[in-house]
């Protein structure tokens, strides 16, 4: 088709005056067909107009604001839609996000909560392009010392945001029971006859590997078991229990499960990113009201592993 007859997703937003972020969010939700052509999402022009005449019939005008001045442009009615029901997919590795989509879904019929099981970076990746309303991030930056700001103000840039902290938890070294070959600090790493275990790239983990490895003038040549790589700290700390590793790098919690041994290395900040728009102020107000919630921190509590002191502590939101 050509693309006279199709509209890229920039050209919906335009027509619809809407944000490209919600263009995507209808997009995901099957609301308004699309396709791929390269790099680029394009809607036919039937589909766009048979969306439209479908939100006409299924929502309801709220009166629109008179004009005070002649000339002055007015913003279109504001549309609502009756008993919907709001997917809100919740990203990231950690059990505690599946306790928040269950607060979540308990306190507030308007959300439907889904789960995504990826890593940090991939996670803000598809929060950019409207793939994910809340996200976790663990990354850590090796050039200012701090965890996940300088990350989210670099993949979010031109969007606005607020950061809360979800917990904070100890990322460590997994090693044999007992530490056998004295596996104490990266530079240990290096050691002949060391064999590591390493995390997918993208994920949380992984950036403070590589990171670390950075800091250390370590290269990933340098380290058998560099290029072996499982996709979450449980595969991790297995691998180590399995005795196919002699070290991986992962959360405190997952050590206790398949018996190995931890080794501490930093106190990671463990927060939740999610997009300041119009439609997301019921949600913002009600995860903040979660996290704040003696019913959750108690139940977060028991788990073991988690220190939260700053849980639901805005760290940083644009404006």
């Amino acid at each position: 088709m050509s693309s006279e007859n199709s509209y890229t997703t920039e050209e919906i937003a335009k027509l619809l005056r809407i944000s490209k972020l919600t263009v995507y969010d209808l997009i995901k939700k099957g609301d308004l067909p699309a396709y791929r052509v390269g790099r680029q999402m394009r809607v036919d022009a039937s589909d766009l107009e048979a969306y439209k005449a479908k939100a006409k019939g299924e929502y309801k005008q709220q009166p629109a604001p008179s004009a005070a001045v002649a000339g002055t442009q007015v913003a279109e009615p504001a549309l609502v839609k009756a008993g919907a029901v709001r997917d809100i997919i919740i990203s990231g590795q950690d059990v505690s996000l599946d306790m928040l989509a269950s607060h979540l879904r308990s306190r507030d019929q308007a959300y439907r909560p889904l789960r995504s099981y990826v890593g940090s970076i991939n996670s803000l990746i598809a929060m950019y392009a409207g793939q994910a309303d809340i996200v976790s991030t663990h990354l850590f930056d090796g050039e200012t010392g701090e965890y996940n700001i300088p990350h989210v103000r670099s993949i979010l840039s031109g969007h606005r945001y607020m950061i809360v902290n979800l917990l904070s938890r100890w990322a460590g070294f997994y090693v044999h029971p007992g530490n056998p070959k004295a596996i104490q600090t990266w530079a240990d790493l290096r050691k002949a006859g060391i064999q590591m275990v390493n995390r997918e790239k993208g994920s949380g983990a992984r950036t403070l590997i590589e990171e670390e490895f950075r800091l250390h003038k370590i290269k990933g040549s340098e380290v058998m078991g560099y290029e072996r790589e499982e996709a979450n700290h449980l595969a991790v700390a297995g691998t180590v229990a399995r005795m196919e590793a002699d070290v991986g790098i992962g959360i405190e919690r997952a050590a206790a499960m398949v018996g190995v041994d931890f080794v501490p290395l930093v106190r990671e900040r463990y927060d939740l990113v999610i997009l300041k728009n119009e439609e997301n102020e019921q949600l913002i107000s009600r995860v903040l009201e979660i996290l704040r919630s003696e019913l959750f921190q108690k139940e977060l509590s028991a788990i073991g592993g988690y220190e939260l002191t700053h849980t639901g502590k805005i760290m940083y939101e644009t404006w």
